[in-house]
């Protein structure tokens, strides 16, 4: 999958490089949390889940699981503080439940800066990328939104700010919002708003 239109073919490299940096210790981290997450729920420790990705084509999007195994397929925002299981509030609150993730970056279905990937239950979310261009962005594990601490109970607002990321690209904001979502910018999990 090539990156969004107009986006430097860098922007691609830089994914790829810094996963396969990144893929043996997070594979580590995944195995010993998967352990802890297994004692703590009894449930498989990966969360699988189809998502949108660029030009609204689905794929699997992979997570370490961090809701108790009842909670259905909602978005954060409609799901409650109770959902988290103990240690999955910590993999949330330290963003380590999407270290699987790299496994997308490396297939190429997402990219470490970008839009969240939406479901394919939120219509209006959908609609409004596709109005303001957002649906043509390869997804992201973090973004603009995100780090400003907005939600996808937003779609109409959520879709603006992202599109904010086509017209502003550089490896040097990928890089600055990589560094703001590592040292803990915005709330946007909804889900834990509560804890």
């Amino acid at each position: 999958m090539q990156p969004f239109p107009n986006m430097p073919a860098g922007k691609r490299a830089f994914d790829v490089v810094l996963a396969v940096l990144l893929v043996v210790p997070a594979a580590l981290v995944c195995v010993a949390a998967s352990a802890v997450i297994w004692l703590d729920d009894r449930a498989n420790p990966l969360f699988v889940q189809t998502r949108f990705g660029r030009g609204g084509r689905t794929f699997r999007l992979v997570k370490l699981r961090t809701m108790r195994i009842n909670t259905g397929d909602r978005p954060s925002h409609e799901t409650t503080a109770g959902s988290i299981t103990r240690f999955g509030a910590l993999l949330r609150k330290t963003k380590l439940d999407e270290l699987p993730q790299l496994w997308n970056v490396l297939r190429g279905e997402m990219s470490f800066v970008g839009p969240r990937p939406g479901l394919p239950s939120q219509c209006e979310l959908s609609e409004n990328r596709r109005r303001c261009g957002v649906d043509q962005l390869v997804p992201g594990i973090t973004g603009v939104s995100q780090v400003q601490g907005l939600d996808m109970s937003l779609p109409q607002r959520l879709a603006e700010v992202d599109a904010t990321y086509i017209k502003r690209w550089s490896l040097r904001r990928d890089l600055r919002l990589l560094y703001q979502t590592f040292t803990g910018a915005g709330r946007g999990d909804a889900a834990t708003r509560s804890l």
